[in-house]
């Protein structure tokens, strides 16, 4: 695995570490907010993960303790949202990074603390776990705002917590703190502030150090699953699962679990 490694970009940062990588969206000054430039850098920061095959799971987190992210960058829209055009252009960009971390080929964990609103809370819908500080606060304020929120959007948050929840998301536009979003079963976890990073730490470990192939094939099928049934590919499906068991860490996971050994699995 490969040792710490950091990549630069404007507000937006890349460590890959032990099978790990972090993403970090560093705006702290203004609680993590998103701007265009931020999210096209978001899209080549996954990229960049998901062609890396030391890469294994993927931490999403804002820097600091006050905010995962707090939303749209509103001093940017005179420039990004005030036009018919720019709205567009801005709406197709903040998609295109969600549904490549949402169909990411790879496990991801949003880690939270503090505001996780609007955008942040629709990034954090798109990883597969969310685990948050006792401090955290959701919301998305589009309802407050005028703004539209789309047919995708809503259909991963409503995937996350039911119909129900997403309708009293959206149409209170309020904000809910770290139990209720446990209720909710937005979030996996609730965890003490301080406990936050060794925590996700601990679970991209746990992952980090499963077999690939098997993950790979769950992950596959998690998102076959979301399709209606007529549509869901149940040869590749399969394909995948037969994989695992002709892989050399099929053989790897037996041995080592006879031996009373923790596995080492290689992806083959």
């Amino acid at each position: 695995m490969s040792g710490t490694r950091e990549l630069g970009t404007d507000k937006m940062r890349a460590v890959k570490n032990a099978g790990v990588g972090t993403m970090i969206i560093d705006n702290p000054e203004k609680l993590n907010a998103v701007s265009f430039e931020m999210w096209r850098a978001a899209e080549t920061i996954l990229a960049d993960f998901a062609a890396d095959p030391e890469i294994r799971v993927v931490v999403v987190t804002g820097a600091g303790n006050k905010s995962f992210v707090s939303g749209a960058d509103i001093s940017k829209f005179g420039d990004e949202r005030a036009q018919e055009e720019a709205v567009r252009r801005y709406g197709a960009q903040t998609e295109k990074t969600y549904s490549l971390l949402h169909r990411f080929p790879k496990p991801t964990i949003a880690m939270i603390r503090g505001y996780c609103i609007g955008g942040g809370l629709g990034l954090a819908v798109c990883c597969d776990l969310r685990i948050c500080s006792e401090q955290s606060r959701f919301a998305l304020p589009a309802a407050r705002l005028g703004l539209g929120y789309g047919l995708k959007a809503i259909e991963r948050l409503q995937s996350v917590v039911g119909t129900a929840f997403a309708r009293e998301i959206l149409f209170t536009a309020r904000q809910f703190d770290a139990a209720e979003a446990k209720a909710m079963g937005l979030v996996n976890r609730v965890v003490p502030d301080a406990e936050v990073e060794r925590v996700v730490l601990e679970y991209a470990a746990m992952i980090a150090a499963n077999a690939p192939l098997t993950i790979a094939a769950a992950k596959f099928i998690f998102g076959e699953l979301s399709k209606d049934a007529a549509e869901r590919d149940l040869a590749e499906c399969n394909r995948r699962v037969e994989a695992c068991f002709a892989s050399r860490d099929y053989v790897e996971g037996r041995k080592a679990f006879l031996e009373k050994r923790k596995p080492v699995f290689t992806g083959t």
